[in-house]
């Protein structure tokens, strides 16, 4: 018997899946793909476009622009907005998107599909914004009083992975609760409105959550690194100069979150006309928030296998990932200097 869970795990996965045999089939031996490489073997920045995945938990385009690192730009950036990680990992698989920062779940979900997506980049986010959260007057006290209820949760987002691990840890499993997949818009209404429990996310949804009155049942503390990555489609990494570019924007990036662990006062106040955003939930998040850039080391990978490993123990994806085969750490130098 397949159960409602089953059913929709395997939809996530067949969406990867499907995108990933059409980028297949297009992107034969036959495709160059050289654009912006000259004869000589020199790129041409200026004839690079990147096309970025941008969520509202990120503001990635926000981020650049009032850190100052978006200034002047060798390349153009083409943005596009997406709910959660999942969508962005399907549009690098599908070829309209280059790069996108997502949780630590979404490239476990894409590399079962064997998509066509490298992990490029990892930091550091902290694991206070990552939590369980509940009306506040919830009866529920304990993460053990989870057993039963209806959980709302973005499908093979890094909330999925919260809630699985403190499942894990309190004795319960997928099968001992009523998951409810939702996009966090319609979590947030969902748990309003009482049709769920609980609502497993990350920030700024929790900050947005709290300052609505729900309180935190259980946040990522003891359950999860607290990493996050940057990914990026193969066609991209397999140019010379769309790689030049990708590194040279994650380094923009790296320096730009740095500025707003110094600066959050001004991060909340300069972002909220542009992401909408309010200015006390931007800085409840940011404050909570580490964006300590770090090398794809060997511990990364391992911790990230894990991920995987426990998805697949939980039959939430299908067989085992071999994560390494989903990295590329040709950036990793950004750190020997």
């Amino acid at each position: 018997m397949i159960t409602g869970r089953n059913t929709v795990a395997r939809r996530l996965f067949v969406a990867f899946a499907v995108t990933a045999a059409l980028v297949t089939a297009a992107c034969g031996s036959s495709d160059s793909n050289n654009k912006g490489v000259n004869a000589d073997g020199s790129v041409d920045l200026s004839q690079v476009t990147l096309r970025i995945g941008d969520q509202k938990g990120q503001a990635l385009q926000a981020l650049l622009e009032v850190s100052g690192q978006g200034k002047d730009l060798p390349y153009k950036l083409d943005w596009s907005t997406f709910t959660a990680g999942p969508p962005i990992l399907e549009a690098i698989n599908a070829g309209s998107v280059d790069l996108g920062g997502v949780g630590n779940a979404p490239p476990v979900f894409a590399a079962a599909a064997k998509s066509q997506i490298k992990i490029v980049a990892a930091y550091s986010t902290g694991v206070q914004g990552q939590a369980i959260v509940v009306p506040k007057d919830s009866t529920l006290k304990d993460p053990k009083d989870l057993r039963g209820k209806k959980i709302a949760v973005t499908q093979g987002s890094s909330g999925h992975q919260h809630l699985l691990a403190v499942l894990a840890k309190n004795g319960m499993t997928f099968a001992d609760i009523q998951p409810q997949y939702l996009q966090p818009a319609d979590a947030l209404a969902a748990l309003s409105t009482g049709r769920v429990d609980a609502w497993a996310v990350w920030d700024p949804y929790v900050a947005q959550a709290e300052k609505a009155g729900d309180r935190v049942l259980v946040n990522g503390e003891g359950y999860l690194r607290g990493d996050a990555f940057f990914v990026a489609g193969t066609k991209a990494l397999a140019n010379k100069a769309s790689s030049a570019a990708l590194r040279d924007l994650l380094t923009r990036i790296q320096r730009a979150q740095a500025w707003i662990v110094a600066n959050p006062e001004a991060w909340a106040k300069q972002s909220a006309d542009i992401t909408g955003v309010p200015y006390d939930v931007t800085l409840v998040a940011v404050k909570r928030a580490l964006y300590q850039h770090h090398p794809l080391d060997a511990p990364t990978i391992a911790e990230e296998q894990s991920v995987a490993d426990a998805f697949t123990d939980a039959k939430l994806i299908p067989g085992k990932v071999n994560i390494t085969d989903f990295v590329d750490t040709r950036f990793n130098d950004r750190f020997n200097s």
